[in-house]
């Protein structure tokens, strides 16, 4: 579990309308430290000279800042010369190594552009003044070209993207004895005929793209490196390419040796800056700093602009190596599942899953969906003291389909009262839960009951009543337990989305759901990609309102669980949310069920420093698992302070 950050300054660094040589495009850059500045190489393209073919063509500049993200006095710094690069110097990454500066870039030297003219070529320099030398690298189509900071069992070693212009590409990894041999062109003719020893297999598809990102970054736990992966890169459209920045951990001895890697991106495009420019759709990461325990990228925004991200270096690593990454995520039960269908219960004989849950004193109270033969849903009952062993269970439903909404209309067909989620609000119980009559689309329902009735299971529940508008879908409901600005929260899902809506008070004979504040939305080329919802009612902190929610890929129909943040004042806002999944089906009751591969919470408790969410497995049965509370705030909560009473920062 981690939260990648984007800078509030985003974009960095944009086109500079009276700088001709970067007045189109500024994206791409590599950034090293020299005492107390930062220095920044980054490709840049300049207005069209209608003189020229191409009539654009790409240099590298050079700008320095004193604080990581504001870079000034910008020049250009290499440009073209020699006749393998007249016709552009791409993608720079700069290495500080053994005295010198050393900046890798892609160097052009056909047009139109072919594989055969790509390759990759290096500047060498004393300072960060000038270029001392310069030498063509590879005879072969090649990209992205970069050096280790330091030597790897005496060698001098590079990682560079082969074939990046004639699929497929590979990432491979490259030693030589002196820094010299890295412009023999003899050693590359050598090392090519047996690529495939050097090579780190890093595709997910075989229609995806690789490319190494930003030069590695040492640490204790292995070399760190970011790098671009491209779904769907040969295979439809341009409009079907999606890329996202990953992470790997390479063995320290031996580059070869994958020790951790991220199970997805931990960027993809999102903001504006990201989605709209000379290539939409675009985030490639060309550089990286670590500094203290924050990890910051630099990553190029659609070929146009220069943004910058950051993430906590103990978060991510933690999360990326299996030795460790247990503590990031929720831990099971033992002894799930905790409950599971009674087949001498007609009402609960098909399947128990999708658990509300209520902590009240030293007791955890369970309603679950229960669903018959005949497809359907009422809610049980159960109760454990220690948030594990079932004490106590009902012998009949609790919460039964009673209105026309939610009765019956296709025999056999699904229909019922389905995921409730609890609220506690003063003395009263508050149950939200999706009533489905077979036909649809489905619609929540909200229904009550006191306290001092639930507590002696006299289950005297109100008349429900519907909340969410007729002809939408709208599911996965919640009311927060108590007002915000003088007003009620509630949470729903539209659509695939998570949205939110005020209401004056809970009498909902005159109160009802009539806005969508969209609040989440799924991530392109991210395991919530397809839709999310919530899981449990929000657990309030200090820190803000922190929800959990499902979400669901599109390739593989998979449902996860991943965390955000909501302000306490407002939460309609997001401070921050997790970027991978910290929780998803691996255990044989989640994979295989009525629905395969669900992990699907409708209930939360905090005990003892310990989040236990009650979740249903495979439709089928029902699971607990438990995470640190102080773990889930640390990783959402790096850039923030806690909320005063009275709404201001400490």
């Amino acid at each position: 579990m981690y939260a990648t950050k984007r800078s509030h300054h985003n974009p960095i660094l944009v086109p500079y309308r009276d700088h001709y040589w970067e007045s189109f495009a500024t994206f791409n850059m590599s950034v090293i430290k020299k005492g107390k500045t930062y220095y920044g190489v980054y490709r840049a393209i300049g207005a069209a000279d209608e003189l020229r073919i191409p009539k654009q063509i790409s240099i590298i500049g050079l700008g320095a800042s004193k604080d990581k993200t504001h870079f000034e006095k910008c020049v250009p710094f290499i440009e073209p010369e020699e006749e393998w690069e007249k016709y552009g110097c791409e993608d720079p990454r700069i290495t500080f190594f053994e005295g010198n500066y050393y900046i890798f870039y892609t160097a052009l030297s056909k047009y139109p552009f072919e594989a055969s003219g790509i390759k990759v070529a290096v500047a060498i320099l004393k300072d960060l003044k000038k270029v001392d030398e310069r030498h063509l690298i590879t005879p072969f189509n090649a990209k992205a070209m970069t050096l280790f900071p330091e030597r790897i069992n005496g060698k001098v070693t590079v990682i560079v993207t082969v074939n990046t212009d004639m699929p497929p590409a590979k990432i491979a990894i490259a030693q030589v004895d002196k820094i010299e041999d890295l412009w023999d062109q003899k050693f590359w003719e050598k090392w090519y005929a047996n690529i495939d020893k050097n090579v780190i297999d890093l595709k997910r598809f075989p229609s995806d793209h690789i490319e190494v990102g930003a030069p590695p970054v040492y640490t204790p736990h292995g070399w760190l490196l970011l790098y671009s992966h491209i779904q769907n890169y040969f295979s439809g459209g341009n409009g079907d390419r999606i890329f996202g920045i990953e992470a790997i951990l390479l063995d320290l001895n031996n580059p070869l040796k994958i020790v951790g890697r991220t199970n997805g991106p931990i960027l993809v495009p999102r903001e504006p800056y990201e989605i709209i420019g000379h290539v939409p759709y675009i985030v490639f990461p060309s550089g990286a700093i670590l500094e203290k325990d924050t990890l910051f990228i630099y990553y190029g925004a659609a070929d146009t602009t220069t943004c910058m991200a950051h993430v906590n270096i103990t978060d991510l690593i933690g999360t990326m190596r299996p030795k460790t990454s247990a503590r990031w995520h929720f831990k099971r039960y033992a002894k799930n599942p905790i409950i599971s269908r009674n087949e001498t219960h007609p009402w609960e004989a098909k399947a128990t899953f999708n658990p509300a849950a209520l902590r009240i004193k030293d007791t955890t109270h369970i309603l679950y969906r229960a669903l018959s033969d005949d497809n359907t849903s009422s809610i049980g009952y159960a109760s454990t003291k220690d948030g594990f062993s079932i004490d106590e269970r009902s012998m009949e439903p609790v919460y039964i389909p009673r209105e026309d909404f939610e009765l019956k209309k296709i025999t056999g067909g699904n229909s019922g009262c389905e995921d409730p989620r609890l609220t506690k609000v003063g003395k009263n119980i508050y149950m939200c839960y999706t009533a489905f009559d077979g036909i649809g689309p489905a619609r929540v329902a909200i229904t009550s009951i006191t306290e001092k009735n639930f507590l002696q299971k006299n289950w005297q529940w109100e008349k429900p009543i519907l909340i969410t508008p007729r002809g939408f879908d709208d599911k996965d409901t919640c009311i927060f337990p108590e007002k915000t600005n003088g007003k009620y929260f509630i949470l729903h899902r539209v659509g695939n989305e998570i949205c939110g809506d005020y209401l004056k008070s809970l009498n909902f004979k005159t109160e009802t759901i009539r806005k969508c504040i969209r609040i989440m939305g799924p991530r392109i080329n991210k395991w919530d990609n397809a839709k999310i919802g919530i899981s449990a009612p929000p657990i309030k902190t200090k820190y803000g309102w922190l929800l959990f929610y499902h979400g669901i890929s599109k390739k593989s129909n998979t449902y996860r669980i991943g965390a955000a943040l909501l302000d306490l004042k407002d939460p309609t806002t997001v401070l921050s949310r997790t970027s991978d999944p910290i929780f998803e089906p691996e255990e044989s009751y989640e994979k295989v069920g009525i629905v395969n591969n669900v992990v699907f919470p409708c209930g939360m408790v905090e005990k003892d420093g310990l989040l236990y969410i009650y979740y249903g497995g495979a439709d089928t049965v029902v699971g607990v698992a438990t995470i640190e509370l102080s773990i889930v705030l640390k990783v959402l909560t790096r850039d923030l302070k806690p909320i005063r009473p009275g709404g201001r920062k400490k």
